[in-house]
């Protein structure tokens, strides 16, 4: 069964940053792309981050200039850099793999709180 290991959330204050990571169980370059999402109470899920194996990046409008996805081939992980953090980031990050073949199919990890204080 394919897992998704998020790491790197944490409380930090406004301006400071943060690094999440994501190892994934099987080889990182078995998924089309990888994500990060977040999503807080009430809220529904948005994607924040994807890099893809062509190493294609987007990014949300919100994250643009102050967050990095990024990824190791060799040590199956993808990153988030985040920097100038603000309240609003403040929400459970979640790690995503998306594969197409043989249907499409998405991969979660676990979540990893992230909370920014002002």
């Amino acid at each position: 069964q394919v897992q998704l290991v998020e790491s790197g959330g944490g409380l930090v204050q406004a301006g400071g940053a943060l690094r999440l990571s994501c190892t994934t169980s099987e080889s990182i370059l078995s998924f089309n792309a990888m994500g990060w999402y977040r999503q807080v109470p009430g809220k529904q899920r948005e994607s924040v981050a994807v890099i893809t194996n062509g190493d294609i990046t987007n990014y949300v409008d919100s994250v643009k200039g102050r967050f990095t996805i990024s990824r190791d081939n060799a040590k199956n992980t993808v990153y988030l850099q985040m920097n100038s953090l603000k309240p609003e980031d403040t929400a459970v990050y979640y790690c995503n793999g998306h594969r197409t073949a043989p249907w499409p199919h998405d991969y979660w990890g676990q979540g990893t709180q992230v909370t920014v204080s002002s």
